[in-house]
């Protein structure tokens, strides 16, 4: 009699658990089944669904969120008019720190316990968070919710296998152009051996950062090549299905030599064009700053077109995101009240609030902290609104049409594809000459998952050391979770470096570089646990 009333107790618990509750407003509406994973290793673990539908959520809730400095002021904002307008009583202490969404996922896996339990990161760091279990899968409703009211080229971004782990927060991390109108005539914008004969010719530079795989990848995309990383539920890789080094790969190597080798080109995608650009590529995080270099002179477009053989090509881009994570409970109500939030930050009205152009001043109070950061919606009917957008958000949005969305990528390809440009524009530009660079890469690609796992559990010293410009990794001895350079290495003040995992940038410490305060020689010690670096004077 003991166990069935222990039965039924039981029983009762996990009724209350999932009965359905009461109807907030469209951006508050619970998760409907966004189940949550306890905080385990390599992403595993149960996963533990929080309260559903008329669960009683209503309480105060202490909730720390990690979020850019620049949109700080507004997440409080934005937190203070969920307390106000939510229906079902649930009422935040909100905390708003200052972590970049560059640092946040490294901050998060050096101990998710004292992370953010909620926080905006790049998606190029979903599958360390997933491996790290610092951020919860989305139940079905949660996932369900993010395929109805968000961009169809976010959706990539939030998923690793199958399963949804994040909230698109936007979708406006790509590039585009922005040009000189007095050098750079609108007949030629779509066409990039116009545009470079224009710089050429009034002796201005053209910056584009084909020295980093996330430009050059464009150029091969265009030709209709792909680079696409296989990764497992847990966010584990397991393949690449890699085409660069082909016929088409060559007809995009051909396209990259001609900017290379000409003498206006920049490796850059700073907004430099007061030191003599009159064409840069790079994305709307520049917006404000080129709009106030050029003035009345201010141009912006979509990518031009390239000819080789006769044949025309309209340049790529990645199309990328910044996602919204939910931090592991171990409370389940917590867990459902948390996706409540994450809900509504990026829900239509906030995701306004974001993007109103900054340089405008366009804010829904006039106060600049609360709105105008610029920033692209990923929920579609912001989107969609007149509101939403600027100059440079447009030039974007046509952009867009010729982009590859940004999948979860492993950390050692940004190193290898960046080479390729490298090797092209050291070449002479003979198809031999291009034909081994696409063949050095595809090599390199192949060695990825022929790493040994000494090669890819050890730590080791990348960055402006010893002579090197972030292209050498030094290597570096363990006792336990303290890790020295094998070497000691002369250093100026103010020399940069990190210490990066498996010669990848997917675990890389501290977040933002190491800044050698003092010049000397030194031995660089990582504390793996902590991910803390420290000098070690050599005698």
């Amino acid at each position: 009699m003991k166990k069935i009333l222990a039965l039924v107790m039981a029983l009762a618990m996990m009724l209350m658990l999932v009965a359905c509750g009461p109807a907030g407003n469209q951006e508050s509406q619970p998760p409907q089944g966004g189940g949550e994973q306890t905080n385990a290793p390599q992403g595993g673990g149960e996963e533990t669904q929080p309260p559903q539908g008329g669960a009683d959520l209503s309480g105060t809730y202490d909730v720390t969120i990690w979020c850019p400095e620049a949109a700080v002021e507004l997440t409080k904002t934005q937190v203070a008019n969920f307390n106000s307008s939510n229906t079902m009583g649930i009422t935040i202490n909100a905390t708003v720190e200052p972590v970049s969404e560059a640092d946040a996922a490294t901050n998060m896996i050096t101990d998710v316990s004292a992370g953010g339990d909620l926080y905006f990161f790049a998606q190029d760091q979903l599958s360390r968070l997933i491996q790290a279990g610092a951020v919860m899968k989305l139940g079905q409703g949660a996932a369900d919710y993010v395929k109805n009211n968000c961009v169809a080229s976010s959706l990539v971004a939030a998923k690793s296998g199958d399963d949804f782990y994040a909230y698109p927060l936007t979708a406006d991390n790509g590039y585009f152009m922005y040009y000189d109108k007095s050098v750079i005539p609108e007949e030629h914008v779509d066409s990039f051996e116009d545009i470079i004969a224009d710089c050429e010719a009034a002796n201005k530079q053209f910056s584009y950062e084909l020295e980093n795989a996330w430009y050059n990848a464009g150029v091969f995309f265009a030709t209709g090549c792909h680079s696409d990383w296989k990764t497992d539920d847990d966010g584990n890789f397991k393949g690449i299905d890699d085409d660069f080094n082909s016929d088409k790969g060559l007809i995009a190597a051909k396209a990259i030599y001609k900017l290379v080798s000409s003498p206006i080109y920049v490796n850059s995608s700073n907004a430099d064009f007061a030191s003599g650009s009159a064409v840069v590529v790079t994305g709307v995080w520049n917006y404000a700053t080129i709009k106030s270099q050029l003035g009345d002179n201010f141009g912006v477009a979509d990518l031009p077109s390239f000819t080789v053989d006769g044949q025309s090509y309209h340049l790529y881009s990645y199309a990328g995101c910044k996602l919204l994570g939910v931090k592991p409970q171990s409370d389940a109500v917590k867990g459902a009240v948390l996706n409540q939030l994450a809900q509504y930050l990026t829900g239509k009205d906030c995701s306004l609030q974001r993007a109103l152009d900054p340089v405008e001043g366009k804010t829904p109070d006039g106060n600049p902290e609360n709105g105008g950061l610029g920033w692209g919606p990923a929920n579609t009917e912001a989107r969609n609104d007149p509101a939403g957008t600027n100059p440079a958000l447009a030039a974007l949005e046509e952009q867009n049409k010729y982009s590859i969305s940004q999948p979860n990528i492993h950390g050692s390809w940004w190193d290898i594809a960046k080479v390729i440009t490298t090797d092209i524009k050291a070449s002479d530009g003979s198809d031999e000459a291009l034909k081994a660079a696409l063949e050095k890469y595809e090599e390199s690609i192949k060695a990825v998952f022929d790493v040994t796992d000494e090669i890819r559990n050890a730590f080791t010293v990348i960055g402006k050391v010893n002579g090197s410009d972030w292209d050498v990794d030094f290597e570096m001895t363990n006792d336990g979770d303290i890790w020295t350079s094998k070497d000691a290495f002369e250093m100026e003040a103010g020399t940069e470096l990190k210490c990066r995992q498996g010669k990848s940038w997917d675990v890389a410490y501290p977040a933002e570089n190491y800044v050698v305060e003092t010049a000397g020689t030194y031995y660089v010690q990582l504390n793996a646990a902590t991910g803390e670096i420290t000098l070690v004077p050599a005698e």
